[in-house]
């Protein structure tokens, strides 16, 4: 069998197999995907295998630059890929997409043990910077919020809504109020 056909097959097993399951993707006819752990969480990534012309004679690249991954330390990146490159190495020639997706999903616990367990809402690179560097206990001091007078917080309240954009009618005339000032013009209309 060629190449390519050896790709379409496994394509096809692939689609029947992960058929339903919401953490596989099939980005392009060449590029797959695979959630795992909780979405949105800090303790879940997610694993690109992108074939090349003459996969599976050829190591698929494995990938973890996603948007997702971003809360994923890099030095853990790093170590996954390398997990699975290994991994990949044994099924030389063979269909492998389906091996190491359920690699990865055994070896699940095992590989994210390095990876701290911060709300995702508050992560970002920065900080993941500073906790390879830092004991956990350092980082996780919270950092002190501007605080604004009673004045001040009167004020922004008086300008905006809870959406933060102006009140509805704030530019509206008061026409009860405009006509009082403005009088009523008084003209002889005929009587019928």
């Amino acid at each position: 069998m060629s190449e390519s056909e050896l790709q379409e097959e496994e394509r096809e097993v692939l689609s029947s197999i992960y058929d339903g399951d919401e953490s596989f993707k099939q980005i392009s006819p060449s590029v797959f995907q695979y959630k795992y752990g909780e979405t949105d969480t800090a303790r879940s990534f997610l694993l690109e295998i992108k074939w090349g012309e003459k996969y599976p004679n050829e190591l698929p690249l494995i990938s973890m630059e996603t948007f997702y991954n971003k809360h994923v330390m890099p030095s853990l990146k790093e170590k996954i890929v390398n997990v699975v490159l290994s991994e990949a190495e044994q099924y030389l020639g063979m269909s492998m997409t389906y091996s190491l997706f359920e690699f990865v999903k055994e070896k699940f616990d095992e590989l994210i043990e390095e990876q701290p367990e911060i709300a995702s809402d508050k992560l970002d690179v920065d900080k993941l910077c500073i906790l390879e560097q830092e004991p956990l206990q350092e980082a996780n001091k919270k950092e002190k919020k501007e605080q604004l007078t009673k004045a001040q917080k009167r004020r922004q309240w008086n300008k905006v809504d809870y959406k933060g954009d102006k009140p509805r009618g704030w530019n509206w005339v008061d026409i009860v109020k405009h006509l009082s000032q403005t009088g009523t013009k008084e003209e002889n209309f005929p009587i019928s």
